[in-house]
């Protein structure tokens, strides 16, 4: 039986790792609030500093480290409320930034100005990083513990390889080639190259077929905010649609739909942290917050103080589409005479006395895009069309019209663009893996140039380690 999931210290503690590292997993861990935990369980650790051996031999202690990934992963970098959903959403037609000319480095994204010494270039590739970091000192700790049983040994370590995959998919996706690294040793850390994407999702891939072996088919936790299978076949299905595997993207996405059923029908429901369709999601750090993202994108007036949805991304909505009523609001200035937009998937922007939405990682309507797209390109045009009604028939539309595989995909490409907004920067990957950035992008953005398919490596970076030349073209 597997051990059952102890909702115990992931929101209140979180780890400081010495990243530039030595042979013992130094970790600092601070404590915060507890009064906003529930089934609170005591741990004490022993002058704050422990070994890695005296870690990894219990694993309550173990769970709180790799909670304290997800902690490190919702509130900063990549998939936290402020990542690549709103940076990401300004590089593409999603959002509008309202601080121009503030020198705020949002309007680098918005205006396709980013630079190599770019702050958030440099915040998303470092959190990413210490996060694999993190996990990789996980993984070594787990696999040499004497203590912790086999089936332990297999969640967390499913859990980890689970979350150093992810992470760099979503690396490759937007820096193209680059380390992936698999270790703790700082000496071979600090002089890793870069290798081709192409090498780089052989490895992502092997690390989540490993994950979905190791990790059980339910949730331990019972609120879908740790790793279990179905969440490592979810990110495979994509990494697999990424590389244009298409039978292997659409066997596991089939697999994952499979599992979970027909979409939430409800679309007020889609968001809250019970809903059907829901694979993985953030739990707020305490009980009564909502999201970040809530808090990011909601404004009660006009004009907008920092970002709104694009006009573009307003009029992409078809007549009757009830994801536009339900998803996106209106604000007005006091005066009523001007109107601006802003995503409304989320509805909570403070603590609500108890938590009713979760920050959303992967959802099941995903699932049925990818496995849309792969039995377009496979020749199956009524499954692909019969995936594409599923998701516009829950909001209100009536079946798609497309029947040629390009008409499939520029229905497919519609449906995630008005079905995935705002969510982790899944424009920026459709447009560019479809080979639409330049036509859509081009047209908008004045400084739009080809060189920026991808972004810059930090620029510390290169000077720390040289190894991690050349800079991606043009920057």
């Amino acid at each position: 039986m597997r051990f059952k999931y102890r909702d115990t210290v992931p929101y209140q503690w979180f780890f400081i790792l010495n990243f530039r590292g030595c042979n013992l997993l130094n970790l600092t861990i601070l404590m915060g609030s507890l009064t906003a935990c529930t089934d609170f369980v005591e741990v004490d650790l022993p002058k704050n500093q422990l070994s890695a051996a005296s870690i990894f031999e219990d694993a309550l202690v173990t769970e709180t480290a790799i909670n304290g990934v997800y902690y490190q992963m919702r509130t900063n970098g990549l998939i936290s409320g402020d990542g690549l959903s709103v940076s990401m959403g300004l590089y593409t037609d999603e959002l509008d930034y309202y601080k121009l000319g503030r020198e705020e480095p949002l309007e680098n994204y918005q205006n396709h100005t980013v630079r190599s010494n770019d702050l958030i270039v440099a915040n998303l590739w470092n959190s990413a990083y210490t996060q694999v970091y993190t996990v990789n000192a996980i993984l070594d700790g787990v696999e040499n513990s004497v203590n912790l049983t086999s089936e332990e040994k297999d969640q967390f370590k499913g859990e980890a390889l689970f979350v150093r995959s992810y992470l760099h998919l979503l690396l490759a996706e937007l820096f193209g080639d680059i380390p992936y690294i698999k270790g703790i040793d700082y000496e071979v850390n600090k002089a890793v190259t870069r290798i081709p994407r192409v090498l780089a999702y052989d490895d992502i891939i092997a690390d989540l077929i490993l994950a979905v072996d190791l990790l059980p088919d339910e949730d331990i936790s019972e609120e879908r905010i740790r790793p279990y299978a179905s969440v490592a076949e979810a990110v495979l299905a994509r990494a697999y649609l990424y590389t244009q595997q298409w039978t292997l993207a659409e066997a596991m996405a089939d697999r994952v739909i499979t599992k979970f059923g027909a979409l939430e029908p409800d679309l007020s429901k889609v968001f809250l942290k019970e809903a059907s369709g829901t694979i993985w999601q953030f739990k707020p750090n305490a009980d009564g917050d909502n999201t970040n993202e809530g808090t990011n994108f909601i404004f009660t007036i006009g004009p907008p103080s920092n970002i709104a949805m694009s006009d573009l991304l307003f009029g992409a909505f078809e007549s009757g589409d009830l994801r536009q009523s339900s998803w996106v609001k209106e604000v007005s200035n006091t005066a009523n005479t001007e109107t601006w937009c802003h995503a409304f998937k989320y509805k909570e922007q403070s603590n609500t006395g108890s938590s009713v939405e979760y920050s959303i990682q992967l959802r099941l309507a995903e699932q049925y895009l990818i496995r849309a797209e792969s039995r377009a390109h496979l020749g199956d045009i009524s499954g692909a069309q019969a995936d594409i009604n599923a998701v516009r028939n829950r909001a209100g539309l009536d079946n798609t019209a497309a029947v040629t595989l390009n008409e499939l995909l520029d229905a497919i490409l519609q449906e995630r663009r008005v079905e995935l907004f705002t969510e982790q920067g899944h424009r920026w990957f459709d447009l560019k893996r479809m080979g639409k950035a330049t036509e859509v992008l081009g047209a908008i953005k004045p400084n739009w140039k080809d060189i920026h398919m991808l972004l810059p490596v930090p620029d510390k970076e290169l000077t720390l380690n040289p190894n991690l030349l050349p800079q991606n073209n043009g920057y």
